[in-house]
């Protein structure tokens, strides 16, 4: 094997052991605090890991930098998953993590960038993640700075009409230093995208808005390591990455099931979650 393979296969693993961990860690998270969203945590933690170990030039000790890039998690109820990636990216100490939701903590329920380092901008309600991006990379292109905007919206949260304003503008404005990453699982809080709204065809639709699209598996470290290696996909363009995700991922009670948007895992739930998360650490 290359020494540029082994290296490859060396991030590989490191990333798929610290997702694994950090999904361990947003279970308990939830668990103690009574409230989350586990589902879109555990569809969204392979993205958010390669991005924060791999893709994003940020500084944990100066969260402020001003070349840094901007990374928005316009999903903002997945707020478990975002807290673990800065966390584990050094921006505060995991164990705070412990607090997640808890009185006084600086980790609500949705992200504030008022509190918690490393959060670029208030999210929560949906819709507003992508708007917010498109206005920073404006102003990055106004500046005609190097750092990069990129962005996290739920597939569901597409639903929203500001997302598709938003689309318009930056295809016109030719964004190319701007990036969404759709969680593509097909599952909204209560049923499937398909049958409450539908999307497709998705692609077609921002190519239609000036955007240059690609696919990609959102759980294989080397196919986002190389995606992410090609922005942007086209000069002048900005670029939309269709993640292809499962709501839960991990966990195989989890996987795929639509009651697991918000539902809090049990005792029980929990135990068996984690050991099935260390069972595939193992075995793999």
């Amino acid at each position: 094997m290359s020494e540029a393979h082994t290296s490859i296969a060396r991030k590989i693993e490191r990333l798929r052991r610290q997702a694994n961990e950090m999904r361990r860690r947003n279970l308990r998270m939830i668990h103690e605090a009574g409230m989350g969203h586990t589902g879109g945590d555990l569809s969204a933690a392979d993205i958010l890991t390669t991005l924060y170990g791999e893709v994003l030039s940020v500084n944990p000790d100066d969260p402020a930098d001003p070349n840094r890039d901007r990374f928005i998690m316009s999903k903002g109820h997945c707020s478990g998953a975002l807290y673990t990636a800065l966390a584990y990216a050094g921006f505060f100490p995991l164990e705070e993590l412990d607090t997640y939701m808890q009185p006084l903590s600086r980790l609500n329920g949705h992200p504030d960038r008022t509190k918690a380092p490393g959060v670029e901008t208030n999210t929560g309600p949906l819709g507003h993640g992508l708007p917010v991006a498109v206005g920073a990379a404006i102003g990055g292109k106004l500046d005609r700075a190097a750092w990069r905007v990129f962005v996290l919206t739920g597939d569901g949260e597409l639903q929203e009409g500001s997302n598709w304003e938003a689309a318009m503008t930056a295809g016109h404005r030719s964004l190319d230093n701007l990036t969404l990453i759709i969680d593509r699982n097909g599952l909204q809080q209560g049923d499937a995208t398909a049958n409450t709204n539908r999307l497709d065809p998705l692609a077609d639709k921002w190519r239609a808005f000036g955007w240059a699209v690609d696919h990609v598996d959102g759980h294989d470290y080397k196919a986002l390591l190389h995606i992410f290696g090609r922005l942007p996909f086209e000069p002048g363009k900005p670029s939309c990455i269709i993640a292809h995700t499962h709501k839960g991922r991990g966990v195989s009670f989890m996987e795929d099931r639509v009651e697991w948007h918000h539902k809090v895992p049990s005792q029980d739930e929990l135990a068996r979650a984690i050991a099935e998360l260390e069972a595939a650490l193992r075995d793999a």
